[in-house]
């Protein structure tokens, strides 16, 4: 069974704020049978995965991880709403790649810019997007200077320096983002007050941003995927 399984389980009956007593009653278990599911010490069988879904109104390839979509769909690049209608991508076959994650980033950066819209923190606004920033530059950075030939005389900043430049920068970016979300605010600077108006489950989501929560939950599970790699690489 799908190690996500658990959490998933998890997170959908709390987010519909039911008790773990009030699920296993409806579907038909014990709660200590459920208790067992939701920490993985135990493995269900297929009858229950297929009750669960029923229950929770998602497919199992959802409850399996095996699709960061509820209903279980595969996004296609059609399927993902451009970012600016009046500049649509010209794919070839050469560049789907590029559209489709062009796209999965735009329409991402959207939810978290509308997010951030509700924080009420200058310094999350500026830290974040100082962050966002200075990867941009890093990946321009990167391409720019592919061709030797480029005029380095472009940037400020010798390439030596640039890339642990930025890196540093953008920890310090990190380190100021981690304080407020937290609600401690350092010198000068300021704090999320009221984190209540960030609230966001699944079905917020998906009802807040109909056009952009696939392109979220796609890059949500691509990131997570390439972090358990690391985790992988390292045993």
């Amino acid at each position: 069974m799908s190690t996500d399984f658990s959490r998933i389980m998890t997170l959908l009956r709390k987010e519909r704020r039911l008790s773990q007593k009030k699920a296993a009653e409806d579907l038909g278990v014990s709660q200590g049978l459920l208790s067992h599911y939701e920490k993985g010490k135990r493995e269900c069988g297929l009858d229950f995965l297929v009750r669960a879904a029923d229950y929770y109104n998602v497919s199992c390839d959802y409850l399996l991880g095996r699709s960061p979509e509820p209903q279980g769909k595969t996004i296609s690049i059609d399927e993902l709403p451009e970012d600016d209608p009046n500049q649509r991508d010209k794919v070839t076959p050469g560049s789907v790649m590029i559209a489709f994650n062009k796209k999965l980033i735009n329409n991402s950066l959207s939810v978290c810019f509308s997010l951030l819209s509700k924080c009420r923190s200058a310094t999350v606004i500026k830290e974040i997007s100082g962050y966002l920033m200075l990867a941009v530059y890093k990946v321009f950075r990167y391409l720019y200077s592919a061709n030797p030939e480029n005029d380095q005389n472009f940037f400020m900043i010798d390439k030596t320096v640039a890339s642990l430049g930025s890196n540093a920068a953008m920890n310090l970016c990190e380190s100021k983002i981690s304080a407020a979300a937290a609600g401690k605010a350092l010198d000068g600077e300021d704090a999320i007050s009221n984190p209540g108006e960030l609230a966001a489950d699944t079905r917020s989501l998906a009802e807040e941003y109909p056009r952009y929560y696939s392109s979220m939950v796609n890059l949500i599970k691509n990131s997570e995927a390439r972090i358990k790699a690391l985790d992988s690489e390292a045993k």
